[in-house]
């Protein structure tokens, strides 16, 4: 169930890349009616210092005032975070942030520049972070792994509304780009981050892709 990548070796090696080369070199569930036991937490967090505000801000679904607040550390390039962004979240939507029971925060946490890339374009992408997020996810085989990522992000990104100079003013933006290895790094550092995804739900940690019925069954007891 867990995606666990190795953080160390590959943030240290992506740290000192520059805006600019995000540009270049790039080459290649459960039954429903089953009764589901939540799964194991891998430790606690105290959730008021998770939710204060970073360099970046957060982007949230779901009402302000609903009891369960769910946090999301994700890479854009983690196929374990697609997987659950295509196959779980939209029911988790539904059953939960929709109808007012669940805020959902999303955070970056890039273990490589495609991942850095894709989300400086959700960022750049005037409101429209999570439905950028959504198609990135549902795309990701077409420009994760593609041999022109450049290329491939930009047919994603004209569709958001994007053109070629906005592209690539967005992929060159230093200081967002600096904002979001922060997000990451802090993270990493204070929150002990180190897989993707990872979840924090109402203060205990989650690492790994789940299932609408194993989130069901740690989000439901604290309703």
């Amino acid at each position: 169930m867990t995606g666990t990548i190795s953080r160390r070796r590959v943030l240290s090696t992506i740290a000192a890349l520059p805006a600019a080369s995000l540009l270049v070199g790039w080459s290649d569930s459960a039954n429903a009616q089953q009764s589901v036991s939540p799964p194991a937490s891998s430790g606690d967090v105290d959730m008021a210092k998770l939710l204060e505000p970073g360099v970046l801000e957060d982007k949230v679904e779901g009402a302000e005032d609903a009891p369960v607040t769910v946090v999301e550390y994700a890479s854009m390039t983690c196929g374990h975070c697609a997987n659950f962004h295509k196959n779980t979240y939209p029911a988790l939507k539904e059953k939960y942030i929709d109808t007012g029971k669940v805020r959902f925060i999303m955070r970056e946490f890039p273990f490589d520049p495609r991942a850095e890339a894709a989300f400086m374009l959700a960022r750049c992408s005037d409101g429209k972070y999570f439905a950028m997020i959504d198609v990135l996810f549902k795309q990701q085989d077409n420009w994760a792994r593609a041999q022109d990522a450049s290329g491939a992000l930009l047919q994603i990104a004209k569709l958001g509304g994007f053109t070629q100079e906005s592209f690539t003013a967005c992929l060159t933006n230093q200081e967002l780009l600096d904002d979001v290895r922060s997000v990451r790094n802090r993270a990493a550092e204070e929150f002990g981050v180190d897989a993707t995804p990872t979840f924090f739900i109402d203060g205990k940690k989650y690492s790994g892709a789940m299932s609408i019925e194993e989130m069901s069954a740690i989000i439901d007891p604290l309703l």
